[in-house]
């Protein structure tokens, strides 16, 4: 793409970085820079998209964090890549749009008011509905922007200017209009249903809102008599205190020991109500005693069974969790403490067949991990079953794609046995049921707007409906209410449907499918083109991080600690595509030293570099009007090779982060800039940059600044701060780094003779240092270095590459031949197609050296035997802590390994 960004119509004008013109600071003060590039790029509102539509769109709306949160890793995450998605857009030319906001988080929010109440002793029946959403409001206003402060921390470049509140007003007028339609269409209804109630919460859920865990239980077998006193069945259940509500015992009809049981009943136990037994396929045949307890009430497939079977419900437990008049004698008793009383009770009277150890899913409410009870209750539901195929539709024709494919196979399975989504909450802070009963005539009244009188009846006793909507329920319209919907604005039309939805797996059925099918219903348009489904961030050792456990890291901590740009970059090179994230502060750190020798390598190029030095991309003006642009040019050969590796290093970036593979994009960053860029072209050209010829300086210096420039604008939307603040630093007039153009691959710079070369130049100068090292040869010690080579071509390269090799290896001499023997009292290292030599007589002494080895030898010994000694003793294996009998495994095997590398160097000693 060629679009200039500068098009979009931002004020260019930006201040001066901290450090002078053509300085930086000796060492990066990350927090002062943060603070201040990011204010700079509010007040000239570098976030903000236009409504250009002379460049393409680019929008992402963000999946908004609940108004109570702070921020966590897994915020840090998922905001840090779509930023740096939205940066690189930007730097491409197109008209971004990031749009921002926060949920309501309806029983969260309500939770904490409510707790803010109790600590003055206050409930919220005591002040009423309408008192109470005032205190919401006022505790939204004071406390609920921490979260979007702690993003703009984290250099989120949203368009601050758009953030948008589930609550907001034209929010809730799309809530209500799509409410209404729905319920038009017949896809909204209430009805009596098994429902999941939260005890804690006094709300029901929706199924995905239940998080199942693996539960130590017991398996009950009770006695169930014969009416007729024949005998009796025995039922297995994990929740006997339901049994109070049970209105048939069931059993297979395909089941051969119940045949003489048709017509018949059991005498409910403690109870002594009689109930029939019913014969039904959904019954397991093989589990227990093949008959099962029907609590209609209390279960779903006993709803469902008693649904076939004309069964009544009966209701045996509160909304508390505790058992109400119907329970009889168990009345007023918590449902856990009527569960001990009942098996107590069946016990006494012999109806308690046997206790079995069972393992089962139990499942607990998401917000407070109160374990639900599956109840009857009068709800507003969703059917989703239309909605759901044609959404189901969209991904089998390739219209949303889920990345990474993994998801796809969960995905189908889920939409295909997708049930009705209950949206109604017993809650006061949301969105309102749009429904309201006559009290005269009983009409039910489902309108966008407040109705004054009954449209049957005519009169004006009207009662809206109490609960609230589902707090997704507004989310699933997220990215299309936010830009103006159900008005048919510009913003729809210029950014839907959006280009790309970013989020955690956790939410994929929560949040992603139902904007699925509320925007390909409402808008006739899939919400957006890609979902992009991050891993957990988990601690180093792979486990989930929890404050129980005290393993949590704190991204506000450490950016504290380390600074933003290091804690970004850590994340994006860890985002591999389908793989949990193992988060250690060792890798934040070592990223961190990562932009500090960008930081070192930019105060070495404002060493040279200066006003002058004015680079144009493809065809730069240096100085004296000379141009950079192939090897026709007089480039030398450092030059041609960085230009055509930083042309493949862009291209491969920019792919990467097309295919949103993150890591790929800050490794191949990462490794260009540390080994190629610093390690290498920097030392190769310093002869050029310190000499005596002016024209070789001058191509040096233009060519270096041009490299570091394109080398900030790749890094940028990783690292933005100190990308940032180094390109302010740099010589001539600039404006902000992000709204350059992102460098595109160039082919004028395609150089494969020149990366050849340098790749032999790299290959060689490696072996020598290893020489060096193998035989502890001092920096200062300069030395001879023969090099064997048949190959003529590679050899004519060797020879033109030899200064390069005696600067980056201080060697004084440098001899190239064909073909010869090893020289005694030489070090040799054997590469592909050449070998290297350097003559050591003179230049070590082999008895001293012997001598630290000795030396060396016996201090490993006695550590190695203090070590064996431990790990050989019995007790210290039984009673250390495992962390501490690894940790001396590991020594040991370190010291081995030191062992081997010393005898390494004595048998090369003894070669000499």
């Amino acid at each position: 793409m060629n679009n200039h960004p500068n098009s979009s119509g931002h004020n260019q004008e930006q201040p001066a970085a901290s450090s002078p013109p053509g300085q930086l600071a000796k060492a990066y003060q990350f927090r002062e820079v943060e603070d201040r590039w990011y204010q700079n790029w509010l007040n000239h509102k570098n976030f903000r998209a236009t409504m250009d539509q002379s460049r393409p769109s680019f929008a992402i709306v963000i999946p908004p964090p609940n108004v109570t949160g702070v921020l966590h890793v897994g915020h840090a995450l998922n905001n840090t890549l779509q930023d740096i998605l939205v940066r690189y857009r930007r730097m491409q030319g197109y008209n971004v749009l990031w749009l921002p906001g926060t949920d309501h988080a309806g029983i969260a929010t309500q939770n904490v008011v409510e707790r803010q109440l109790a600590a003055g002793g206050i409930s919220r029946s005591e002040i009423g509905r309408e008192k109470f959403i005032e205190k919401v409001w006022q505790w939204k206003e004071q406390s609920g922007g921490q979260i979007i402060n702690q993003l703009k921390r984290l250099g989120c470049s949203c368009d601050w200017d758009r953030e948008c509140f589930t609550l907001d007003q034209g929010l809730s007028q799309a809530v209500r209009a799509v409410f209404v339609r729905l319920y038009k269409e017949g896809l909204i209804y209430r009805g009596d249903y098994i429902i999941n109630w939260c005890p804690r919460c006094h709300t029901a859920l929706a199924d995905i809102e239940v998080e199942h865990e693996q539960t130590a239980g017991s398996l009950y077998h009770i006695r169930y008599p014969l009416a007729d006193g024949s005998g009796h069945l025995v039922v297995a259940t994990t929740r006997p205190e339901t049994m109070l509500g049970d209105t048939a015992v069931a059993v297979h009809p395909g089941d051969a020991r119940y045949h003489r049981l048709s017509d018949a009943a059991v005498i409910l136990p403690l109870v002594g109500r009689k109930i029939p037994i019913v014969f039904d396929s959904h019954v397991e045949k093989d589990f227990g005693s093949g008959a099962l307890k029907v609590t209609p009430a209390h279960d779903l497939n006993d709803f469902a069974i008693a649904s076939r079977h004309s069964l009544p419900s009966l209701k045996v437990m509160n909304d508390h969790g505790v058992m109400n008049a119907e329970a009889g004698v168990y009345a007023d008793l918590d449902r856990f403490a009527c569960r001990e009383k009942i098996v107590a009770d069946l016990k006494a009277q012999g109806l308690l067949e046997k206790i079995e150890e069972h393992l089962h899913g139990v499942g607990h409410c998401y917000r407070c991990a109160t374990v639900v009870e599956p109840t009857l209750s009068r709800q507003w539901f969703v059917a989703v079953k239309p909605l759901a195929a044609r959404a189901t539709a969209a991904v089998r024709r390739g219209e949303i794609n889920l990345l990474p494919k993994i998801w796809h196979n969960t995905f189908y399975e889920w939409m295909d046995n997708i049930r009705d989504w209950c949206i109604s909450r017993q809650i006061w802070w949301g969105h309102r049921i749009p429904a309201w009963t006559c009290e005269s005539c009983a009409e039910l009244i489902v309108s966008e707007e407040d109705p004054l009188t009954c449209p049957q009846c005519r009169q004006s006793l009207l009662r809206q409906e109490d609960d609230v909507l589902d707090t997704w329920f507004s989310s699933a319209l997220w990215p299309f209410s936010t830009l103006g919907w159900p008005a048919p604005t510009k913003e729809l039309k210029m950014f839907y449907p959006t280009s790309v939805l970013i989020t955690s797996f956790d939410i994929l059925f929560f949040w992603v499918v139902r904007m699925m099918m509320m925007g390909l219903h409402f808008m006739d348009e899939v919400p957006f083109k890609d979902v992009y489904l991050h891993a957990l961030v988990r601690d180093q050792e792979g486990k989930k991080m929890s404050k129980s456990k005290g393993n949590v890291l704190d991204p506000l901590e450490l950016m504290d600690k380390y600074g933003t740009d290091a804690l970004r970059f850590t994340l994006a090179a860890s985002a591999a595509q389908g793989r949990d994230i193992k988060l250690a502060e060792e890798r934040i750190e070592g990223y961190r030293h990562f932009i500090n020798k960008l930081w070192n390598a930019a105060r070495f190029t404002l060493m040279h570099v200066s006003e002058n030095d004015v680079v144009i991309k493809n065809d730069v003006a240096i100085g004296n009007g000379a141009a950079i642009k192939t090897e026709s040019a007089g480039l030398s050969l450092p030059h041609r090779w960085i230009l055509s590796r930083l042309s493949k290093v862009a291209r491969e970036v920019g792919l990467a982060l097309d295919a949103y593979r993150f890591n790929d994009a800050a490794s191949t960053a990462y490794q260009f800039v540390w080994r190629e860029f610093c390690d290498w072209y920097l030392e190769w050209i310093k002869p050029d940059l310190y000499g005596d010829d002016p024209a070789v300086k001058q191509q040096s210096r233009a060519v270096l600044l041009q490299v570091l420039e394109d080398i900030l604008k790749v890094l940028h939307p990783m690292i933005p701060f100190a990308t940032e603040e180094i390109w302010h630093a740099l010589p001539g007039a600039r404006s902000s780094i992000m709204i350059e153009p992102f460098p595109g691959p160039a082919d004028v710079y395609q150089d494969d003779e020149a990366e050849q070369k340098a790749e032999l130049l790299m290959e060689v100068v490696g072996g020598i240092r290893n020489i060096r090292s193998a035989y502890m040869l001092h920096p200062s010690i300069m030395i001879k270095v023969g090099i064997i080579c048949p190959d003529q071509i590679k050899a004519a390269a060797l020879s033109e590459l030899s200064a390069a090799i005696k600067g980056l290896t201080r060697s004084k001499d440098l001899e190239i031949k064909a073909q010869g023997v090893r020289p005694k009292a030489t070090a040799v290292n054997i590469l592909t197609g050449l070998e290297i030599f350097v003559p050591l007589a003179g230049l070590i002494d082999v008895a001293a050296e012997r001598a630290k080895l000795d030396k060396e030898q016996a201090k490993i010994d006695r550590e190695l035997s203090r070590i064996q000694g431990k790990l050989n003793n019995h007790k210290f294996l039984a009673q250390a802590p495992p962390a501490v009998v690894v940790k001396e495994q590991v020594k040991k095997t370190e010291l081995l390994a030191d062992l081997s590398t010393i005898a390494e160097n004595r048998k090369r000693l003894a070669e000499l």
